[in-house]
């Protein structure tokens, strides 16, 4: 295995480009595909952000710098033909240029609509925080949010309450809605708290053994 930092002997096409894999760190999700050179793989690597080759402008592009949507990059994979690269990335802001968090958000074939298992938890806080910017009318977290801080650690704690009591029951089906019930509400108390779910995951993650 080649060194942190050293490019190995990367297969670039005959335009001496090579595409590049985005997948968000924490969900997993992927952001978008994209083209790098070996001097958009140099900066990526050396600055740790991404920089790409645009094959529209013929030119080098660090992405973010127009929108502020950076991507800080947590690691660059090549696979096992040396001719695709997967970087894990932080994003900041939605990777889409129309404004959506991955440009992958359009179905061609199959699916229900609803985010993929391994997102649910990211896209439900982003909702819940989306909820209290607007408070719309008509909508449970915002009139929770409204009733105070005081009614939002009471309904949590209302909550893993029956979590646990359904477990002691040992009602299975009961025990997966009031874990859920309760993750949405643990949710809605980290907003309330300004706390970003993704930096509960990091905590986690520090605490992988």
């Amino acid at each position: 295995m080649p060194e942190e930092n050293t490019i190995p002997d990367l297969t670039f096409d005959d335009r001496g480009l090579i595409p590049a894999i985005v997948q968000d760190r924490l969900t997993g999700e992927v952001l978008m595909l994209a083209y790098m050179n070996s001097e958009s793989l140099r900066r990526t690597l050396e600055s740790g952000r991404t920089w790409f080759w645009s094959r529209s402008r013929q030119e080098l592009w660090n992405k973010g710098a127009t929108s502020g949507h950076f991507q800080f990059v947590s690691e660059v994979r090549y696979d096992c033909d040396l001719d695709c690269l997967l970087v894990t990335v932080e994003q900041r802001g939605p990777a889409c240029h129309t404004g959506e968090h991955t440009c992958f958000h359009r179905t061609l074939h199959g699916g229900d609509g609803k985010p993929a298992t391994f997102e649910v938890l990211t896209r439900l806080f982003e909702l819940v925080e989306k909820r209290r910017r607007l408070m719309p009318p008509g909508s449970y977290t915002a009139s929770l949010l409204a009733e105070g801080p005081e009614a939002v650690r009471a309904k949590v704690s209302e909550e893993a309450a029956e979590l646990v009591d359904a477990e002691a029951s040992g009602e299975r089906e009961e025990v997966i809605q009031e874990a859920a019930d309760l993750g949405y509400h643990v949710c809605v108390l980290l907003s309330q708290a300004g706390v970003n779910l993704t930096e509960v995951f990091e905590e986690l993650r520090q605490r992988w053994r």
